[in-house]
C-alpha cells in the first residue's frame, strides 16, 4: 500500500520505501487502493483530534462517502456511539446497514434543524470536509467540550466543473474565530491535512499499524462502489461529482476479464 500526494494514475510509479506498507492478507489490491488516505484520515481526526469516547454522539459529513465510510466504521468499534450522517437520500438504506442510527439528506432538510430534533443539545463531534458556511454551522451543533475537526473544502467544487463565484462566496463566508472567543465557549477547532504529513513516518506507521489490526479482526472493510479503468476516467469523475457513489471509486490500469 502507497501514500503520495499525487502521480499515482499510472501503471508505473516510484514512491519512497517509508511510504509503503505491506498488505494485510487477504486484502485485495482494490482494497489496498482505498485503505491508507481514507482509514488514516478517518482514525486521526476520530481519535487523535476527536477523542471519540463511548456514548458520545457525532455528525459526520458526506457519509457514504470514502473517509465518511471509513469514519462510520471505525466508530462502530467504540461502544454506544450515536452517528448522525449526511447523504442524498438514495444512499440512507446503506448507511442504516453500515451503522448510521439518523441519516439526513442535506438536500432537502436542514440538517441543524433535523440534529437538534433528536439531539436538542447538539452533538460531541463533526466532522466538516465541506468548508464555507458548513462550517459555522457545525460548529453552532457543539455541545460545551465538543470538536469540530475541518479537513476539507468540498463546497469549492460545484457540479463538473470549478465555479469561481461559488468559491469566492465560499471563501467569503468561510468560519472563523479567535482564542478568546474559545476560551468563552468551552469549544475546540482542530484542521487536518494528511498530505502535509508526509515528514511524519513513526506517527503515521503507528496509526496504519492500528489500522490493519482492526481489518485483520475483521472491524474495518473498505468499501468499494465501482471499478473503472483508465481509459474511463472521466466516467469515474463525473460518477463521484454527481454523488451517486457509495464508498470509493477505485482507477484500474485496465479491467479484468472474467471469466
Amino acid at each position: 500500500m502507497v501514500l503520495a500526494r499525487a502521480g499515482l494514475w499510472q501503471e508505473v510509479v516510484t514512491v519512497p520505501a517509508n511510504q509503503t506498507y505491506l498488505m494485510p492478507e487477504g486484502m485485495s489490491f482494490e482494497e489496498a487502493a482505498s485503505f491508507l488516505v481514507n482509514y488514516i484520515t478517518a482514525y486521526m481526526i476520530l481519535f487523535d483530534f476527536g477523542n471519540l469516547r463511548p456514548n458520545q454522539s457525532i455528525l459526520i459529513h458526506m457519509a457514504a462517502g470514502g473517509v465518511g465510510t471509513a469514519a462510520v466504521q471505525l466508530c462502530k468499534t467504540v461502544e454506544n456511539v450515536t452517528i448522525f450522517g449526511t447523504a442524498s437520500a438514495s444512499k440512507h438504506d446503506a448507511l442504516r446497514e453500515s451503522g448510521v442510527a439518523h441519516p439526513i439528506d442535506y438536500r432537502s432538510m436542514d440538517y441543524v434543524e433535523e440534529v437538534r430534533k433528536i439531539s436538542p443539545k447538539g452533538v460531541d463531534i463533526v466532522l466538516d470536509p465541506l468548508g464555507g458556511s458548513d462550517t459555522s454551522k457545525a460548529f453552532s451543533l457543539l455541545k460545551p467540550m465538543g470538536k469540530l475537526i475541518t479537513y476539507g473544502v468540498a463546497n469549492l467544487l460545484t457540479g463538473q466543473k470549478k465555479n469561481l463565484m461559488a468559491m469566492a462566496k465560499t471563501w467569503w463566508n468561510q468560519f472563523s474565530i479567535n482564542a478568546l472567543q474559545l476560551l468563552h465557549l468551552n469549544k475546540a477547532v482542530c484542521g487536518y491535512n494528511l498530505g502535509y504529513m508526509d515528514e511524519e513516518f513513526e506517527l503515521i506507521e503507528g496509526v496504519v499499524a492500528k489500522l490493519v489490526s482492526l481489518y485483520n479482526q475483521g472491524k474495518i472493510k473498505p468499501k468499494i462502489d465501482s471499478v473503472w479503468p483508465f481509459e474511463q476516467v472521466a466516467d469515474a469523475m463525473r460518477q463521484m461529482q454527481e454523488k451517486k457513489n457509495v464508498g470509493k471509486v477505485v482507477l484500474v490500469p485496465e479491467l479484468k476479464e472474467e471469466n
